[in-house]
C-alpha cells in the first residue's frame, strides 16, 4: 500500500512537471510546440488525481488498506491516463484544423489564418 501511494505521488510530480515545463515555453508557431503546451492542463489535472490516489493509498488504515488501494488508486490511474489521452487528442485535433487552415488561406498572414476557422 505504501508502495503503490509513493509510486503514484512520484508519478504525479513527474507529470506536473512536465505540464508545468511546457507551460513555462514560450508560444511557438510550430505545430508541435502548440500540441505540448495545450496537453498542459490535461496533465496538470492528471497530476492532481494520481496525488489524490497516493495520499488515499498512503493515509488507509491497514485493515481496509488492499481494497481502498484496489479502488482508489486504480480509478486515479485510469482517470489520469483517460485524461491525458482524450487531451493529447483533442491537442492533435486542434493542431490539425490548424495546419489545414493555414494550408488553405496559404499561411499569409495571422488574420487569414483566423478567419479561415
Amino acid at each position: 500500500m505504501l508502495i503503490a501511494g509513493v509510486l503514484s505521488v512520484c508519478a504525479a510530480v513527474v507529470m506536473a512537471a512536465r505540464a508545468l515545463w511546457s507551460l513555462s515555453r514560450s508560444v511557438a508557431p510550430d505545430s508541435t510546440q502548440a500540441v505540448m503546451r495545450t496537453v498542459a492542463p490535461p496533465q496538470l489535472a492528471a497530476a492532481v488525481m494520481l496525488a489524490a490516489g497516493g495520499a488515499v493509498a498512503i493515509a488507509a488504515p491497514r485493515d481496509a488498506a488492499l481494497p481502498v488501494v484496489a479502488v482508489c488508486v486504480g480509478v486515479c490511474i485510469v482517470g489520469a491516463v483517460g485524461t491525458v489521452a482524450v487531451g493529447s487528442w483533442q491537442s492533435a485535433r486542434y493542431a490539425l484544423r490548424r495546419e489545414a487552415a493555414a494550408a488553405e488561406c496559404g499561411g499569409a498572414c495571422a488574420t487569414c489564418i483566423l478567419g479561415c476557422r
